[in-house]
């Protein structure tokens, strides 16, 4: 009997992709774990993508199969097979928009998930793992992984709900990765590590909780508290991009180009510097940062200033332009009374006591809500686009 992925003329199999369309819980699981004995690699695909969306990302992946929410698996035509030792493949849109794929081998599941096991001190006796992060993500399918590796209890979310992380805790779940929206509806004393990845997390943050850097070419953060983890290698250029370099790199994207140099090494597009006592500071994406006057000004900051501010419930900061200063600083406010916003004037004071003058915003746009990414940054192109 030839089994699926067999060509028949040879009775050879070949690695194939298997897109998995399944919420998240033990059907997910289960159905990763079949696809990695039978040799296969792995797509988490995104159920809440509109049908448009979620056919981009399976053109651009070209899966063997995908497996819908029955737990059938359906042949797809134009499909391509996968490298062996391949274990996933990610979707994702990059700074560009276009879906692709990053490809992640077992050798590098392997070493995410030993180095992040290690750093936070996992031990599989005493501690279990809560994923309820997107699996489509790399934030939320890396627990799913390094539980996997490292033999550690595991309990999957169909998605963040406060009251299931709650219970969860209750059952025993001793260790979980969240975005810093998810972590102000939990208690986190209820759990001995929080893992936080997404977008910068607030500055009072819990002492249990344990901040990442990395994206999903890196499997996971591969920086933990602004220090490398094991295997790692981190070097900030002179123009202060930072690249990264280790085991848990993927090894190319979906369509075979690879983003790495000659020598192993990584470019983040994103933009850094060490601190004094060592820790590594990430500024932002080099794309956001805004040149107003000739100065630098990194939204991040800003908005945590601004955030600070008893009349913003929630703010995100981008540049827009303008013909005098190049960029303009525009910070977009969802006030916490729509009745009594806080002035431009209020505003650029407040910011000028913990920044320079030129990070002050130069424009106020009152706004219902902050769109962010499932996992928690600001989409800022998606305000800007809705400026008149």
């Amino acid at each position: 009997m030839v089994q699926p992925g067999c060509h028949p003329a040879t009775v050879r199999c070949l690695p194939e992709l298997v897109a998995v369309g399944l919420p998240g819980g033990p059907a997910f699981v289960e159905e990763l774990r079949r696809a990695w004995d039978e040799g296969h690699a792995v797509a988490p695909i995104d159920l809440r993508l509109p049908s448009l969306a979620r056919a981009a990302v399976l053109d651009a992946l070209a899966p063997r199969w995908v497996v819908g929410p029955d737990g059938e698996r359906v042949e797809r035509p134009a499909s391509r097979p996968v490298e062996p030792g391949d274990a996933v493949v990610v979707a994702t849109s990059g700074t560009t928009g276009a879906p692709k794929g990053v490809v992640l081998t077992h050798a590098a599941v392997a070493a995410s998930a030993h180095a992040t096991s290690a750093r936070v001190g996992v031990d599989p006796e005493r501690d279990h793992w809560l994923a309820c992060l997107p699996l489509a993500h790399v934030g939320g399918l890396s627990v799913v992984l390094r539980a996997l590796v490292s033999g550690t209890p595991l309990t999957v979310l169909p998605g963040f709900d406060a009251e299931a992380v709650t219970a969860a805790a209750h059952r025993g779940a001793t260790l979980v990765s969240l975005v810093a929206t998810a972590l102000q509806r939990i208690d986190p004393s209820l759990f001995r590590v929080i893992v936080l990845g997404g977008s910068r997390p607030p500055a009072d943050r819990p002492a249990n909780t344990v901040t990442t850097y990395g994206m999903t070419e890196t499997g996971s953060g591969v920086v933990y508290d602004g220090r490398p983890l094991d295997g790692v290698e981190v070097r900030v250029a002179d123009d202060g991009e930072i690249w990264l370099r280790g085991p848990m790199l993927l090894r190319a994207y979906r369509d075979g180009t690879d983003p790495k140099a000659r020598d192993g090494w990584l470019p983040t597009g994103d933009v850094g510097r060490w601190l004094d006592d060592g820790r590594l500071h990430v500024e932002g994406r080099r794309g956001e940062l805004i040149i107003t006057g000739g100065e630098n000004v990194w939204p991040e900051a800003v908005e945590a200033a601004l955030r600070t501010h008893p009349g913003v419930a929630d703010v995100a900061v981008a540049g827009r332009p303008d013909a005098e200063w190049g960029q303009r600083v525009v910070a977009f406010v969802v006030p916490n009374n729509p009745a009594a916003p806080p002035t431009l004037d209020t505003l650029r004071h407040h910011a000028k006591q913990s920044l320079p003058a030129f990070s002050a915003p130069r424009e106020v746009v009152l706004v219902a809500t902050i769109p962010r990414t499932n996992l928690g940054k600001v989409a800022r192109a998606q305000l800007l686009r809705n400026l008149p």
